[in-house]
């Protein structure tokens, strides 16, 4: 097999990448026409990721938010976005590197972009990547059309209504 010295698998993720930093930043700019709403999960231990210790707590590998009626205070920068969102009543401010998001998902769309975690770790810094991680080419991220429908509950978890943003587990938009 000859050697990909282009690197598609990483053009095509940067790309796709830049897909979710432009719907972020019009969001920011013009807030979320429409029905629109986004699902971003992101690997919570990741460089650069700014959580509380509490949501750390929560969620120490992975965490995803909900950018739809209750957020504030939007900005998205070259290489990360920051977003304010209340959990359980409590405002907190997060800040997420794009290299950090293994999915982005718009429902409405539908629209759906699913990262590999790898990617996160190999964009780490040296001193944050395990020493036993290989260094190994990267699968390109796949963009695909979202699920016609999102399960809002799963059989031990009744549906709850929400004050502001929601963090919900990345299983209950898996097919099962």
């Amino acid at each position: 097999m000859a050697t990909d010295h282009i690197r598609y698998d990483v053009l095509a993720r940067d790309a796709l990448r830049g897909v979710l930093r432009q719907v972020l930043a019009d969001a920011a700019e013009h807030g979320l026409p429409g029905e629109h709403h986004f699902y971003i999960t992101f690997l919570s231990t990741a460089a650069g990721v700014k959580i509380s210790p509490r949501l750390l707590a929560q969620y120490p590998e992975e965490m995803t938010i909900i950018l739809q009626h209750q957020f504030w205070d939007l900005v998205v920068t070259e290489d990360r976005f920051e977003v304010g969102l209340s959990f359980g009543g409590i405002p907190e401010r997060l800040t997420v590197p794009f290299a950090s998001v293994t999915r982005f998902l718009d429902p409405s769309a539908p629209f759906d972009l699913q990262f590999d975690a790898s990617d996160a770790v190999a964009e780490a810094p040296p001193s944050q990547v395990p020493a036993a991680t290989p260094a190994t080419s990267l699968p390109a991220p796949q963009a695909r059309a979202a699920p016609e429908t999102i399960e809002a509950e799963t059989a031990d978890e009744p549906a709850k209504p929400s004050e502001g943003a929601e963090v919900v587990r990345l299983d209950r938009f898996r097919k099962k």
